[in-house]
């Protein structure tokens, strides 16, 4: 059951999202609708990162690998089976008659990177910290290896498409709130609490009964579901992709909001999300305007990205631990509220010890 504190954070995180929506119907701008959608997929992603790696306190570079395989398992389950014939003509038979509504295939993709993840996560977490990162980044390039050369079920390298287009800002909305939701119900469950237990100190932790890998991986599972859910939302929004969507650059994309709101809070993740975005598509407009008014010889490049890290690095070394390093912003808010008049060093040993 969750706490008025976390009740009062759900509010919080979700009013953004919807008003996100009323924006998106107000404005009535391809663009901006579009940028919200993104946006509302990139919470479910970021979301179901933070599950494992703010409660586990682990690294996980697997994740986006887990958003391919919803991608994939999605679109090749909802693709009508004539588009079947032209975009996967190696494609097993037993596969080539089956279409399923999208809707469906959804929550199908998200639930096999679940079965994925369950299946090769137990070694993993079984692993020290630093030996647990290093391998879920290995993870990672098997899952793109596969997806590159299984030219049967993905098309190799090249573009997959024909994808059924279904997400738009509603249900992108609609699963974001329930992402946070779900994170909210993991971090306040038995599971979320030992795993956090096992995060701050393993040794009295196992202890008082933990079993730390179990914990770990319940929390990887989790993670997966919620990455393969967002990776088939992705999948049904851009209708066509290629393998490279699912490495590196969107890992270190979706990593840098998680870091920067802070991997530790849901808040974080979810302020992360938007700030980056925003960010994002404010810097990227910038660099259209300056070269449309060619300000300088040669065209800019890259202008969004270096601006964009450099801002992160900055905020990093002020505030290592995210914008929302420990406490939720429902709790923040509930003790600045209720201790206006309260000794400022009283009240922030009081946060550290509320997080």
């Amino acid at each position: 059951m969750l706490h008025k504190k976390n009740l009062l954070t759900l509010a919080f995180l979700v009013a953004p999202v919807l008003v996100l929506v009323g924006a998106a119907e107000i404005a009535d701008d391809r663009l901006f609708e579009r940028i919200a959608t993104n946006l509302c997929i990139s919470l479910v992603l970021v979301l179901g990162l933070q599950v494992f790696m703010g409660n586990s306190g682990i690294l996980s570079f697997a994740h986006i690998g887990f958003m391919g395989v919803g991608a994939y398992v999605s679109g090749v389950l909802s693709m009508p089976a004539q588009m079947k014939g032209m975009a996967l003509p190696e494609l097993y038979p037993v596969v080539q008659g089956i279409q399923l509504s999208p809707y469906l295939t959804i929550f199908i993709g998200g639930l096999v990177a679940a079965g994925v993840g369950a299946a090769v996560a137990y070694p993993l977490m079984r692993l020290s910290d630093a030996a647990a990162v290093i391998t879920s980044f290995a993870l990672l390039v098997v899952l793109h290896t596969i997806m590159v050369n299984w030219s049967a079920v993905t098309n190799g390298p090249r573009t997959f498409f024909g994808v059924p287009k279904v997400t738009d800002i509603y249900l992108a909305a609609g699963f974001a709130m329930a992402a946070i939701l779900l994170a909210f119900v993991f971090k306040e469950s038995r599971t979320g609490l030992m795993l956090r237990a096992v995060r701050d100190d393993e040794a009295a932790a196992e202890a008082s009964g933990a079993h730390v890998s179990i914990l770990r991986w319940r929390g990887f599972v989790i993670s997966a579901l919620m990455a393969g859910l967002g990776g088939a939302l992705w999948g049904h929004f851009i209708t066509s992709f290629s393998p490279n969507a699912f490495y590196l650059k969107e890992t270190f994309v979706i990593l840098g909001m998680l870091v920067i709101g802070g991997p530790m809070t849901i808040s974080g993740a979810v302020l992360g999300a938007f700030a980056v975005t925003f960010a994002f598509e404010g810097l990227r407009a910038i660099e259209s305007a300056i070269n449309l008014a060619q300000l300088f010889p040669g065209p800019v490049v890259g202008l969004t990205e270096v601006t964009l890290a450099c801002g992160m690095i900055t905020l990093l070394i002020l505030r290592p631990g995210g914008i929302f390093a420990n406490t939720e912003i429902g709790a923040w808010y509930l003790l600045r509220r209720n201790r206006k008049n309260s000794d400022p060093g009283e009240l922030n040993d009081e946060l550290e010890n509320r997080a």
